[in-house]
């Protein structure tokens, strides 16, 4: 069996769902009903930091909400689909869309419907709090739950072994 991190190398894109991996999976609901959830800034940080290095990062959720799309816009992430009844369908789309192999994604979820689209990807990696059956068919589990720092735990990983990410030495101070 291939260790994960050999599977890392080919890596060009993320694919996330975004309640449970960009959150706690806790969503708060107004009377307005407008919801809220709570994300983590790390992660944020990673996410934009991902694609100004040229990675392409997409959202694929269920969910819908303006929040969601405002928060990915901010972040630079322009692929956010959100509202997918089917993802392997949105999912197979996105790879059509941008040119891409299964074996060049990583995809991050946490419960059963994400699990169709991170059986197709070369690296499925899930939050420490992940469903049972998510976790069964993990590349990876992180050692951070959803909303905890997961996100940027496996974009930090492909981008250190890409030579990527933040080193102090390259810093003009």
């Amino acid at each position: 069996m291939i260790n994960y991190k050999e599977k890392l190398h080919p890596i060009r894109a993320f694919v996330f769902d975004f309640d449970g991996v960009m959150t706690d999976g806790s969503v708060w609901t107004y009377a307005d009903r407008e919801t809220v959830r709570c994300g983590n800034i790390k992660d944020g940080y990673a996410l934009q930091y991902a694609v100004k290095k040229g990675y392409i990062v997409a959202i694929i959720s269920g969910a819908t909400s303006l929040s969601i799309d405002h928060r990915m816009a901010a972040l630079g992430v322009t692929q956010c689909f959100t509202g997918c009844a089917n993802k392997m369908s949105t999912y197979r789309q996105f790879l059509a869309d941008n040119g891409l192999e299964p074996a060049e994604v990583v995809c991050m979820g946490d419960d059963i419907p994400d699990y169709e689209i991170m059986s197709h990807c070369g690296v499925a990696a899930c939050p420490a709090d992940a469903a049972v059956e998510i976790k069964e068919i993990s590349d990876y589990i992180s050692p951070f739950g959803g909303g905890r720092g997961c996100v940027r735990d496996i974009i930090e990983q492909v981008l250190r072994l890409h030579g990527k990410w933040f080193h102090p030495d390259a810093v003009n101070w």
